[in-house]
């Protein structure tokens, strides 16, 4: 098993990115800890049509059983299961993705409120220099949200936008998906081929 990835997700609309970098981690046999917001159960019946669990170890079993991965790659924690690994640096992963990112959660990070796990956890990752990367999907932004993520990138947080692009001619919504998650997977320093990377096996014009 690889060094393990915490996957936090929130209620800003994006569910689709949340799954399939999920998905990807799991094929990489990275072992990933998922933090759920409330709202982000919301967005997941809304978007994917999927009705999560309410409680942890039931959503867990429903991914793991989705995913045909194993307890032991996969677990889903509370948001006040503060004895959960990602509540301590002593045992926090050092990566950290939350996907999508809402701005509501980005302020609390950004504010240091540690008031539920997903706070927490990137509160630990902060503190312990590892690497947290948030995906914001919010338009159009107001100051308070640029400040946030202003004050964030000085601390050497990562802010990536769900911003796919169109130079390599996407065909559908899922090419559009895997061109935001193969550029999590690069950041996270993972290999990707769900996007070939620019300049590398492109013809000439």
């Amino acid at each position: 098993m690889s060094s393990a990835i915490t996957l936090a997700i929130t209620g800003a609309s994006g569910a689709p990115y949340a799954i399939r970098l999920l998905e990807c981690l799991l094929a990489q046999q990275q072992q990933v800890h998922v933090l759920l917001s409330s709202a982000a159960r919301v967005v997941f019946a809304t978007e994917l049509n999927w009705q999560l669990p309410a409680s942890p170890q039931a959503t867990a079993q429903a991914l793991q059983e989705h995913f045909a991965v194993s307890a032991e790659q996969l677990q889903v924690y509370g948001k006040e299961q503060w004895f959960s690994p990602v509540a301590s640096g002593s045992a926090a992963p050092k990566r950290m993705v939350v996907c999508p990112c809402s701005t509501g959660t980005l302020s609390a990070i950004a504010n240091g409120a540690s008031d539920n796990l997903i706070e927490r956890a990137a509160d630990v990752v902060i503190k312990e220099r590892g690497q947290l990367i948030l995906l914001p999907r919010e338009m159009p932004l107001s100051a308070i949200h640029l400040e946030n993520m202003l004050k964030l990138a000085r601390l050497g947080v990562t802010i990536m936008p769900a911003s796919p692009g169109f130079y390599h001619q996407p065909n559908s919504i899922d090419d559009l998906i895997d061109f935001v998650v193969a550029r999590i997977l690069d950041h996270l320093g993972l290999q990707q081929t769900i996007q070939p990377q620019w300049g590398y096996g492109q013809e000439s014009s």
